[in-house]
């Protein structure tokens, strides 16, 4: 199965904590919280307003020593967090965006390589690959099972990414620019339909 992600919106919504919990009853495997630039007074709160059983699919983007002190399953290493805190072990997660940075990858559970298609959620943030050196990865063994797809991720994506051997897909954009939690929950089945579909053919 595709592993399927989902990464929060900058800003701290009304009703996060619901959301967050729905995105997981519905089949995303892991939400990461990513809020750069927020106050730790502010992640403890969006953190104790979710339901304690949902904290091992949780993943910290920022304020990372968190994790251990509630039972977060994940940390997610980047420009802004580059080391596991010292008390932590359970997932560890790193964004690379070259296939350089994918090869120097050892120790993490899973990778993100960004951006695999134009951004829905960031004006101007085009996608960094073509198909032909998407395949080429693939054939080398740069894209493997650990190597999660990010960037202007759709559902019509997911077929293309199953075949390239990407062991999931991230979503942000498609996600938050969902104009109602209905339309959001529709959203989120169809991925689901969509990742089960690709296994199943």
């Amino acid at each position: 199965m595709l592993r399927i992600i989902v990464i929060t919106d900058t800003p701290f919504l009304r009703s996060e904590a619901d959301t967050v919990s729905m995105l997981l009853d519905e089949g995303v495997e892991r939400v990461h919280l990513r809020k750069p630039g927020s106050d730790e007074s502010d992640m403890r709160r969006l953190i104790e307003s979710i339901d304690p059983r949902l904290y091992p699919q949780l993943t910290l983007q920022d304020h990372l020593p968190l994790a251990a002190e509630y039972g977060i399953g994940g940390v997610h290493l980047n420009a802004r967090n580059k080391s596991v805190p010292d008390s932590f072990g359970g997932l560890v997660s790193r964004s690379c965006h070259t296939f350089d940075e994918l090869s120097q990858c050892t120790g993490e559970d899973y990778m993100f390589l960004s951006p695999l298609f134009d951004s829905i959620s960031k004006r101007g943030y085009r996608a960094a690959f073509t198909a032909d050196s998407l395949r080429r990865a693939a054939a080398r063994g740069i894209i493997s099972r650990r190597v999660v797809a990010l960037g202007g991720i759709e559902p019509r994506h997911l077929p293309q990414l199953c075949d390239l051997g990407f062991g999931g897909a991230a979503f942000l954009g498609y996600i938050w620019q969902a104009p109602s939690q209905q339309l959001l929950r529709q959203r989120i089945r169809k991925i689901v339909n969509y990742t089960e579909s690709c296994f199943n053919s």
